[in-house]
């Protein structure tokens, strides 16, 4: 039989448990990314916005970044490092109302870690020059990689290719 104690026990415990498995994507040891600032930088070289995307692994509403429209050729850039991202050759309308790519631009220009946020377990995409969060990968993109990086428009910036 449950009692009171107990569920109040175990309810105490998985809230604990959940604050302990949550951390802000961009808290990596200092010494990871060749990129670094204080929090204090990054509010005055970053929008509260891009902000609260990249070093707090916040998530854009969904439908709301220009980026998602973005058709031109060029390239996908960290917006808190200016780091080359994703190429418009890998984009692709995943309906989800995030822009989505089935590849990075390099397999050195992200990195992923396990995400268990929410409630939920994840793939979680950083920036590997500055640690700041973009997104998500998920195995449901289209071919080649069968890879879907469903990435935060407010955290990158587009440059469209010189003609």
């Amino acid at each position: 039989m449950i009692t009171r104690r107990f569920l109040l026990a175990a309810t105490a415990a998985g809230a604990v448990g959940a604050s302990l498995a949550w951390r802000p994507r961009g808290a990596h040891a200092a010494g990871e990314f060749s990129v670094r600032h204080s929090d204090e930088e990054w509010r005055k070289l970053l929008t509260p916005e891009q902000f609260a995307v990249l070093r707090q692994s916040a998530t854009e509403r969904p439908y709301t970044s220009p980026l998602n429209k973005e058709k031109r050729r060029g390239t996908f850039a960290c917006a808190g490092c200016d780091q080359e991202l994703f190429s418009s050759t890998t984009k692709f309308e995943s309906g989800t109302g995030w822009p989505s790519f089935w590849a990075p631009i390099a397999d050195t220009a992200v990195g992923t870690e396990r995400d268990t946020s929410l409630g939920m377990v994840r793939l979680a995409v950083h920036c590997s020059r500055c640690g700041g969060h973009l997104g998500h990968v998920f195995d449901d993109g289209p071919r080649p990689t069968g890879l879907r990086y469903c990435m935060n428009g407010v955290a990158m910036a587009f440059k469209p290719l010189a003609t």
